[in-house]
């Protein structure tokens, strides 16, 4: 009666089919009609279990599967933004917790929990617990990545960039102060560099104009002058003449 009976679903249909086909071409008529069924009857269950248990594990990372939206806030202060957490099956409740980066590559540990303040609040979408993040009054110090967390299932991120509003004469007054400060530091670099090369040119002229001459070297100090007898020379008193008086060689 039982093998009249075709399963409802044509995947179990196919599954039993084929392991039909693989226990009749191993066994054969080598085993009795009832212990062939009985042996059958074990082995498919155990491929509908492995089965079944393969599609409640697809079925469940498909129900963690996280985004959020937007990926990119840029906005002004004073704005209100809302973050938003999605998840794949919303028919199921879960609840969203937020963390609070500085960098994406944050580990996960050092991310700072975001808890409901005065200018911070959740809210609920259906089935899912505080799947909007709200934050009211934006403040600079608002600015970094927002990451909703769902279990242990961690969504993508949200950069969020505060930036304060300025005026088109600050924004001119204050690139003008800029030009001026960026003239200043040339100016007192070209300064700096004409004193360095007039002191080096001071330096150099005063080295030149220093000049001490050598002392004298005394060659015939000390010596003693010897006079030698025996009328070997001439004296020479006879040539010394009074000035004006010729000489009498001449």
């Amino acid at each position: 009666m039982c093998s009249n009976t075709q399963p409802a679903h044509p995947l179990v249909h196919t599954l039993l089919q084929l392991v039909h086909n693989i226990f009749e071409e191993r066994l054969g008529h080598t085993c009795s009609s009832s212990i062939r069924n009985v042996i059958l009857l074990h082995v498919t269950m155990r491929w509908m279990l492995a089965g079944f248990c393969g599609l409640a594990l697809i079925s469940l990372s498909v129900a963690l599967k996280i985004r959020q939206k937007p990926r990119f806030y840029g906005v002004k202060t004073n704005r209100d933004v809302y973050i938003y957490c999605s998840v794949a099956k919303q028919n199921q409740k879960h609840e969203v917790d937020w963390y609070k980066a500085d960098e994406y590559d944050v580990p996960h540990a050092k991310r700072i929990k975001v808890e409901k303040q005065e200018r911070i609040a959740f809210e609920d979408k259906g089935m899912i617990r505080n799947a909007y993040l709200i934050l009211a009054k934006l403040q600079t110090d608002d600015s970094g990545v927002y990451f909703c967390r769902v279990k242990d299932t961690w969504g993508p991120g949200t950069e969020l960039r505060a930036v304060r509003p300025i005026k088109r004469s600050q924004a001119l007054y204050r690139s003008q102060m800029k030009d001026s400060l960026m003239v200043v530091q040339g100016l007192l670099l070209a300064a700096c560099i004409a004193a360095l090369l007039l002191r080096r040119r001071t330096l150099l002229e005063q080295k030149d104009s220093i000049y001490e001459e050598p002392e004298t070297d005394h060659i015939y100090e000390g010596l003693a002058i010897e006079t030698c007898g025996g009328g070997l020379y001439e004296e020479l008193a006879v040539y010394s003449q009074a000035d004006g008086a010729e000489a009498p060689w001449e």
